[in-house]
């Protein structure tokens, strides 16, 4: 048997973006034929796209972790690397995407519509694309970026023109099949429905949809009973429907409490879609009473008492019977006009376009800031430079020397400068600590010693080949500290 699940939480994980590769071209007779390392190509990316043979999050429910391939590497003669394969999950029509926090990122509504999860990582540029005429060929690529990790929400509200609401047993779920080809369950018991159930109704030439909503009782808004779960698929109805049974034996109950208890819980319920489907509040929304089962004899006569207080509520009062199919066509017709009526009166938004809003070529990139857990310290924050440590290879000195000369153009070490910075001043950049040293010269004016090499940097703390050898032995148990101090 099928489940309807309306409320997941899902990992999506982008593609990482492929490395570039330092290569230097080599062919006989041609003993300068300079870097030939191509681009790592970029990460895929997880998008969500509104599919209409979708239903339910079902899927995402047992398969919650998405991810996207990586881009692969990039290879000499100037091969690029093949870019990573984008991952489409295909979600229902009315999917409302939150991040962990809660705020709605995206409503999508509409076959189609389509919103980017996580993007992925763009690709390192290869020794190819580095080259420049200080650095004729450059022993070092610049690595690939990570690809975005996100956990959603998504939550599946019902896009239907008419919300049937009403107390456990009132026959919701009996008007929708009789209205509809729907068939959902029906029972002689409270809280039958545990789904809503969408129907289509076809009256008058026009065609609309209905959706039976689990039943209310007073305190849903709340939390109370299954209300809270599913008020939320009350969100896009255009009309509202009270469906009031009139044959209940419950004690305390009668349809005027009915209707007032759950108008408290509609008033009470603060819909999050407000400023997106353009329908209002629910309290705002067109009412219609259905007085069910009247086909009960005890039934008509209650309806006859109560159909003349609810009339002066303005409120258009139907009195039906799901078994017996009386009054159905007038209520059917009565709904489709109100559809039509509502829609009209609040058309759909047009899509949004597409604003791209360039950033001003003098804004600050970056931020430093004193550093709260290291004394005499400083943080960089911003997007470039935390993306340039991403990208630099830490064990190769020419690409730190690389690193050094962008943050100085982007003006890094001026501003340290001016906030009163001392040489050996440990400064933060993304997950990466070192000391500042404000005498570094520019690239260009630096010559060039050998690839992989940067004469500014000392490396003078670099263990040599026969340290390492020696340092393993010592791993190893194959010797002591005495034999290297030797």
């Amino acid at each position: 048997m099928s489940r309807f699940v309306d409320r997941v939480t899902i990992h999506v994980a982008a593609g990482n973006g492929g490395h570039g590769c330092s290569s230097v071209h080599r062919e006989k007779f041609k003993p300068l034929g300079g870097p030939d390392g191509g681009d790592g190509g970029n990460g895929g990316s997880v998008r969500l796209v509104v599919d209409p043979q979708v239903h339910t999050l079902l899927d995402f429910h047992f398969r919650p972790h998405a991810k996207a391939g990586n881009g692969k590497p990039g290879m000499g003669d100037n091969r690029d690397g093949a870019n990573g394969e984008d991952l489409v999950l295909a979600v229902p029509d009315g999917t409302v995407v939150l991040d962990a926090a809660g705020t709605i990122l995206a409503d999508l509504v509409g076959a189609g519509t389509t919103f980017d999860a996580a993007q992925g990582g763009r690709g390192g540029l290869g020794n190819a694309a580095l080259a420049s005429r200080a650095r004729k060929a450059p022993g070092f690529a610049l690595l690939g970026e990570e690809g975005q990790h996100r956990d959603l929400v998504l939550e599946l509200k019902s896009v239907a023109d008419v919300g049937l609401v009403g107390f456990p047993s009132a026959g919701k779920s009996s008007l929708v099949s009789v209205l509809s080809a729907a068939k959902p369950k029906i029972a002689d018991y409270p809280f039958t429905t545990l789904q809503p159930n969408l129907g289509v109704v076809q009256a008058a030439g026009d065609v609309f949809t209905i959706a039976d909503v689990p039943g209310l009782i007073p305190g849903a808004s709340t939390g109370r009973g299954l209300g809270l779960d599913f008020l939320r698929h009350l969100e896009r109805c255009a009309v509202l429907a009270h469906v009031v049974d009139c044959a209940t034996l419950e004690p305390g109950r009668d349809p005027v409490s009915d209707i007032d208890a759950l108008e408290a819980e509609l008033a009470a319920y603060q819909p999050a879609l407000d400023t997106d489907h353009g329908l209002g509040d629910l309290a705002e929304r067109p009412r219609v009473v259905i007085l069910n089962k009247i086909d009960v004899p005890d039934a008509a006569e209650l309806a006859d008492l109560v159909e003349p207080e609810l009339a002066q509520r303005s409120w258009p009062v139907y009195r039906i019977s799901a078994v017996t199919h009386q009054g159905l066509r007038e209520l059917t017709n009565a709904l489709a006009r109100m559809v039509a009526q509502y829609r009209e009166a609040h058309p759909k938004p047009a899509a949004r376009r597409t604003v791209i809003r360039p950033k001003a070529i003098d804004e600050a990139q970056f931020a430093v800031t004193p550093d709260p857990a290291i004394d005499g310290g400083f943080v960089v924050t911003g997007a470039r430079p935390e993306r340039w440590i991403a990208q630099t290879q830490f064990d190769n000195d020419e690409a730190v020397g690389y690193l050094a000369d962008r943050l100085n153009r982007l003006g890094v070490e001026d501003e340290l400068m001016r906030l009163g910075a001392r040489p050996g001043a440990p400064v933060t950049i993304g997950d990466m600590t070192f000391d500042w040293e404000p005498t570094t010269p520019m690239g260009d004016d630096v010559p060039i010693t050998g690839r992989g090499t940067d004469i500014r940097l000392d490396r003078s703390e670099r263990m040599g080949a026969a340290e390492r050898k020696q340092a393993r032995r010592v791993r190893r148990g194959l010797a002591d500290d005495t034999e290297a101090d030797e």
